[in-house]
């Protein structure tokens, strides 16, 4: 059976959170399902080895530049053209938007299951799928991403970079997508200088390849713990995720790494600053730090600056059990 999924949202967070429910349609139907997704979720570094997706198909479409081959309404027509060539019987679509409903029937797709239209407004990511999935198919999910990788490529990573089991090796998602997601570097130095206090510690510093994450980066690897780093933001995705693999916790911004360490398997400590809390906490392996003074945070708390480095320290040692 030919099966086309449709997640059209931006970034790696937001395809991380919808995994469990792609692999639960493809384990329904006892056959691997396509995506069609944007380029930014950079799903061909951590899914091309998953055996519950076949085919990736890149929807270029940007909406803000008003570009790209599947943007307009010429757009529509090429995009229809494309997917009629796989031949698709059903295809389920994680959206409530017309122009997907159209583009599957031009692309004769007998079966389209696909969000009630015209209903983006104020959906939740995670309670939307799920009921979406229970209408359609009668299954439930649990939200817990899982990404899998070669144990080979764990054990290069390992010997690689020289990780040892005697170290605690944390991960620090220092970027962010945007400014007020992005914890200053020097609250990170002060987490670092309570880690190194207590116990031998390595730190891999992971970030986007853009100047303001740089400078993010130079001031950490600048410090007093220089020696003890290690970056990761000259990597592709797929190079980071084994030595990731080896980390024994991390502690990230709302940023790709937070999604990605946690499916991963590694307790991940989320810093929660200006985002809604779903985004930190979905996953059984996260673990979100509130800004001080704040019970809940969503857009417009703003609340980088009262991110408590002391608090983020009693976390790891809480989780790790090392007291």
């Amino acid at each position: 059976m030919k099966v086309l999924v449709i997640q059209n949202r931006m970034g790696i967070g937001d395809m991380v959170i919808f995994l469990p429910y792609i692999e639960a349609i493809s384990k329904y139907l006892g056959s691997p399902v396509s995506l069609l997704v944007k380029e930014n979720t950079k799903c061909l570094e951590y899914l091309s080895d998953n055996p519950n997706i076949d085919n990736i198909i890149i929807l270029d479409r940007n909406d803000k530049k008003k570009t790209g081959k599947h943007y307009g309404i010429k757009g529509l027509f090429t995009l229809s053209r494309e997917i009629k060539k796989y031949n698709f019987e059903k295809v389920f679509i994680f959206n409530s938007s017309f122009r997907y409903t159209i583009i599957c029937k031009l692309a004769k797709i007998k079966n389209v299951y696909q969000y009630k239209l015209f209903s983006k407004k104020n959906q939740n990511i995670i309670e939307t799928a799920n009921f979406f999935l229970k209408k359609n198919l009668n299954i439930d999910v649990k939200s817990n991403p899982i990404i899998s990788i070669n144990s080979q490529k764990i054990l290069e990573a390992k010997k690689k970079y020289e990780i040892m089991d005697s170290d605690i090796n944390i991960l620090l998602g220092v970027g962010g997508s945007g400014p007020t997601k992005r914890v200053s570097a020097e609250k990170f130095i002060e987490f670092m200088n309570f880690c190194s206090n207590q116990f031998k510690c390595k730190f891999f510093l992971a970030a986007g390849k853009n100047e303001i994450e740089e400078k993010i980066i130079n001031k950490i690897i600048n410090s007093e713990h220089k020696n003890k780093c290690i970056t990761l933001n000259k990597l592709k995705i797929s190079e980071t995720l084994p030595i990731i693999k080896n980390c024994n916790i991390a502690v990230c911004n709302d940023t790709s790494f937070s999604h990605l360490s946690a499916s991963l398997g590694i307790e991940t400590i989320v810093l929660m600053t200006d985002t809604p809390l779903l985004y930190g906490n979905y996953s059984p392996r996260m673990h979100p730090i509130l800004p001080d003074g704040e019970k809940i945070v969503t857009h417009d708390t703003l609340g980088k600056d009262k991110i408590n480095p002391e608090k983020i320290f009693s976390k790891l040692i809480d989780i790790l059990k090392l007291n």
